[in-house]
């Protein structure tokens, strides 16, 4: 499957229809390349991994008590480091990253996740190398 966003629940936008139409057209070309006994060099390409689920700050009866901070809101696979601004509670004060390493936050504030009390997941860019990639001979 192939998952591309952000995007509001119930909404199409062309721009993001339009990066999920050449994914798939990259993916058909890779393998229309692949069944053609092509082979692909060795290469390394850089991703993101997972690293937790960030809520949103809560008070003693569980209620959100601060939002996503306005520098913060889509700027999903963009980097975060300590001291940026991370959360705005509702009084006006600023709830700053604190981390020992730069993060890539991705699912920023989005709708669908509210419930499941996520702010946004924290990931890390890693390199992953593949060896040489090559239809076998039959």
């Amino acid at each position: 499957g192939v998952e591309v966003g952000p995007q509001p629940q119930g909404v199409a936008r062309a721009d993001v229809l339009d990066k999920m139409r050449k994914i798939v057209k990259h993916g058909l070309d890779f393998v229309q390349i692949f069944n053609e006994g092509k082979e692909f060099p060795p290469c390394t390409v850089e991703v993101f991994k997972i690293m937790e689920k960030v809520d949103y700050p809560r008070n003693k009866n569980g209620e959100i008590i601060a939002i996503i901070h306005p520098q913060l809101q889509d700027q999903d696979w963009q980097p975060l480091k300590n001291g940026d601004p991370l959360f705005l509670t509702l009084d006006g004060e600023v709830i700053p990253y604190e981390g020992n390493c730069t993060v890539y936050p991705t699912f920023i504030n989005e709708a669908a996740y509210y419930e499941k009390k996520q702010a946004f997941v924290k990931t890390e860019k890693i390199k992953l190398t593949a060896k040489h990639l090559r239809l076998p001979v039959s």
